[in-house]
């Protein structure tokens, strides 16, 4: 799905929701957790995806939240209808923790969903559940929005730029490892790159994309059903080597540790970093660890800053460092933070990453 550059909101405009859901408690839930935040306004609701392509004309939103399974029109059909009639339209898919609702979220991805949030089984108390949504849906409706600075919500600081790109060493070292963090965006993104890397390429691949379990699993069969590597979701142990693109299981950080045996996998669950599990900032600074600079680190389209902190301990040891540009990013939030810290050697479109990494091996 190309790209949509952010849209600058004016000082008193707020972001207009439209929510689509079968379920009168989950439109009732996620209208009162989005009417809390002064910077968003609930425009309307409806219970299937007919009415909401009905609305979408009448209401204007900016985004729409979608649930996927309804009557007489489900959210795969009524995403594809959106993507062809109103494409500006922002589309999070709410989602299931359930192998079904992992494998219809990565296919709405596929489809044109810019997101997602899963549903929790049971929350146990309303007061939790609107905690949950405030926490989860808040920053991924307000990702693909410039939110004048006094609506700026905690969970997604400003970007701080520096004034000056930071001093790194001037000699670049083999690569011994390729390493990708990525987010929002990830997986459409992932697909059109990964399957361009020949059979052959000579360093292990370690990829972080932000999902929760079984959707890590399924990314990675579906990649592996496109790419000339094998791609697997990654195991407690498994050794690191060329010819296999692992990608890191979610609820587990992935981390790269040595022994006697080589560099293998080590999966954890300690505290989330930049309240992300796995997060990238986990992978590459423990690969810096292992390899020193002896790396090619690739950041990717995705909300936040994760992958930062990682970047910035592996330029200092010299490693090559390539940044997703912004017009071919679905949010610049990662890539910008490397970018505007003076820390990225390569600010590439999309399509111009795996060639680059290609010229580094």
């Amino acid at each position: 799905m190309p790209a949509v550059n952010k849209r600058a909101l004016q000082h008193g405009e707020r972001i207009r929701v439209l929510i689509v859901d079968d379920s009168v408690v989950i439109r009732r839930l996620v209208t009162h957790a989005l009417e809390q935040d002064s910077s968003l306004e609930v425009v309307g609701s409806a219970s299937n995806g007919s009415i909401a392509l009905q609305r979408i004309p009448q209401l204007n939103p900016d985004v729409l939240t979608l649930d996927i399974e309804m009557p007489e029109m489900d959210g795969i059909t009524t995403l594809k209808r959106i993507r062809r009639d109103f494409p500006q339209v922002r589309v999070i898919m709410f989602s299931t923790l359930t192998e079904r609702g992992a494998e219809v979220t990565l296919e709405a991805l596929r489809c044109g969903a810019d997101d997602y949030v899963t549903k929790a089984s049971n929350e146990g108390s309303l007061d939790r559940s609107m905690a949950r949504l405030q926490e989860e849906l808040l920053p991924k409706i307000k990702q693909f929005f410039h939110v004048p600075s006094q609506n700026r919500i905690a969970s997604q600081p400003a970007v701080t730029r520096s004034p000056a790109p930071q001093a790194r060493p001037a000699i670049k070292v083999r690569p011994k490892a390729v390493v990708i963090g990525v987010s929002t965006g990830g997986p459409n993104a992932l697909g059109a790159i990964l399957p361009s890397i020949p059979a052959g390429f000579p360093l292990p691949i370690l990829l972080v994309q932000h999902m929760p379990p079984l959707f890590t699993r399924l990314l990675a069969e579906r990649l592996d059903s496109t790419c000339q590597l094998e791609v697997v979701e990654a195991s407690q142990g498994e050794k690191v080597a060329a010819g296999k693109i692992l990608i890191a299981p979610g609820d587990f950080h992935m981390k790269i540790a040595t022994n006697g045996g080589g560099p293998h996998i080590v999966l954890d669950q300690s505290p989330p970093q930049n309240s992300c599990r796995p997060a990238v900032d986990a992978l590459f600074s423990s690969i810096g660890e292992v390899y020193g600079g002896a790396v090619i680190a690739v950041i990717l389209t995705g909300m936040g800053q994760d992958g930062l902190h990682g970047v910035q301990i592996l330029s200092a040891k010299g490693a090559s460092v390539l940044a997703q540009d912004e017009a071919s990013s679905v949010v610049w939030g990662m890539p910008g933070a490397v970018v505007n810290a003076g820390l990225a050697d390569c600010v590439l479109p999309l399509g111009d990453i795996v060639p680059e990494i290609l010229r580094r091996s």
